[in-house]
């Protein structure tokens, strides 16, 4: 696997994805899930956030310590990243939001841009690109696309399962990108979902 490509070996990572594969999971637990796998990838994720020193005061005086030096931009592949979007907004609240819509041909599976709503500045910012299924890779490397031709230097992407294929597709397409994912699987099927992947992401998050 390409150096570029982080496969988590948390223990909590595993046994959440564990839950998120197996098909008589709940919706609400399948939501529940999806968002706490997206909170502890991103503390991988974050992990190499630009720092500075400041100055603060506790109750008993001046201390030194480290704030964020940089802007935080979470952008979701609509619309399964939606899912873990929670999860990251509960690690940082404070961090700015896009969503970049792509759907994938089901006939020729490439990706079809449809939507893209991204903060005016990103240049500055560490922007973390969210989406479950890293499957062709195409739909990722789409989006990576679309974020540096908006200016974005930093960026990662974070996935809860991806395809063997797809995560070297994307770790090809963007070597200048970091990929977090929870597990990766061996292959896609006919229709390009993942085996044994864990089924639709949106469909099972969403109900429909």
């Amino acid at each position: 696997m390409n150096k570029n490509v982080f496969i988590s070996k948390h223990p909590l990572v595993l046994a959440k994805i564990a839950g998120l594969r197996d098909k008589n999971t709940s919706v609400a637990d399948f939501r529940r899930g999806m968002s706490e796998v997206g909170m502890l990838l991103a503390h991988d994720a974050l992990a190499n956030a630009g720092t500075k020193s400041a100055m603060v005061h506790t109750p008993l005086g001046p201390c030194k310590a480290r704030v964020l030096s940089q802007d935080i931009v979470f952008a979701a592949i609509l619309r399964a990243g939606l899912g873990m979007l929670d999860g990251l907004i509960k690690v940082h609240p404070q961090a700015r939001i896009a969503h970049i819509g792509i759907y994938r041909d089901e006939s020729t599976l490439k990706p079809v841009k449809y939507y893209v709503r991204l903060p005016d500045t990103i240049e500055n910012s560490l922007v973390i690109l969210a989406d479950p299924m890293l499957a062709t890779g195409g739909s990722a490397a789409e989006a990576v696309e679309i974020l540096k031709s908006r200016g974005a230097g930093r960026i990662c992407f974070m996935g809860v399962i991806g395809a063997r294929d797809g995560v070297k597709h994307l770790a090809s397409a963007h070597p200048d990108v970091p990929i977090y994912i929870g597990a990766v699987d061996e292959k896609l099927n006919d229709d390009g979902y993942i085996l044994p992947g864990l089924g639709d992401a949106g469909d099972r998050m969403f109900g429909c």
